[in-house]
């Protein structure tokens, strides 16, 4: 499996995960021309798509969709009922015109797409119906986990036994604090249904319990460019990883995404 995670933040979020026989989009929240540019930014030029994944209605989400679906007529669109009914509230009229194939899909319940098989897990976020997503092909497991308060244990289960891991941090707390939000938007990051920080995500990696050393590549995303940067949240998470006892030591790669340029697509 080939994954390139071609944006991750407040403006867009969009992963492409390959393998010899299928492509999927993972959410769609770039326009047509900036969906392209990073895709030829990591040497990636796609004649066909077979499937487009969205986790949840938020904007930066899923802004690009219409226009994803222009560009590889339509693929079929895996979604949760009640995002899907939000997404043709929220959505302009060219979304309706080029929706072709859905596929309803639930939390909890697994389905597989060609060669990938995928276990959508609930999460707590302000949305419809918030999902994540755990895939599996070949031997190896990837998880994209972004847009999520806290993490409950069901979620620590499904993000065990990744090979990569992409895991939200996004917010420093002080920051946050000082910052230039109103106290209410604030208030919304900082809730259980709003955005993880550096902080609970540094607990989170420090515990064997919760985050276990199985990772090759663990991959910081989903960064707030008010309220966080690449330095603070890296310091963070690797301070936590050397907390961890010596038997459950942490030896792959940490990473961080950004909102602005893609990562050199990860091989597992």
């Amino acid at each position: 499996m080939r994954v390139s995670i071609l944006a991750s933040g407040s403006s867009g979020n969009l992963t492409l995960l390959e393998t010899q026989s299928t492509r999927i989009l993972v959410d769609a929240g770039l326009g047509k021309r900036e969906t392209l540019a990073r895709l030829a930014a990591v040497g990636r030029e796609l004649g066909r798509l077979d499937a487009v994944l969205i986790t949840h209605e938020h904007a930066d989400h899923c802004n690009g969709l219409p226009q994803v679906l222009g560009i590889w007529k339509s693929p079929p669109l895996y979604v949760t009922e009640p995002t899907l009914d939000a997404l043709q509230r929220t959505l302009p009229e060219t979304f309706k015109k080029r929706l072709k194939g859905v596929e309803k899909i639930i939390g909890g319940r697994h389905f597989s797409i060609g060669d990938i098989e995928i276990d959508p897990f609930l999460i707590p976020h302000d949305a419809a119906d918030p999902i994540a997503f755990a895939f599996r092909t070949n031997g190896s497991k990837m998880a994209i986990c972004t847009d999520l308060g806290y993490i409950p244990e069901h979620v620590k289960f499904h993000l065990r036994g990744s090979d990569l891991l992409v895991l939200e941090s996004n917010h420093d707390l002080d920051m946050l604090k000082v910052g230039p939000y109103p106290w209410v938007v604030k208030q919304r990051i900082m809730s259980r249904h709003g955005h993880l920080s550096n902080h609970a995500v540094s607990e989170f990696l420090a515990d064997p319990d919760g985050f276990d050393h199985h990772a090759r590549y663990l991959v910081l995303a989903h960064l707030s460019d008010e309220n966080n940067n690449i330095y603070t949240a890296e310091i963070c998470a690797r301070e936590a990883l050397n907390r961890r006892p010596a038997e459950a030591a942490f030896t792959g790669e940490l990473l961080v995404a950004s909102q602005h340029t893609p990562l050199q697509p990860l091989e597992l």
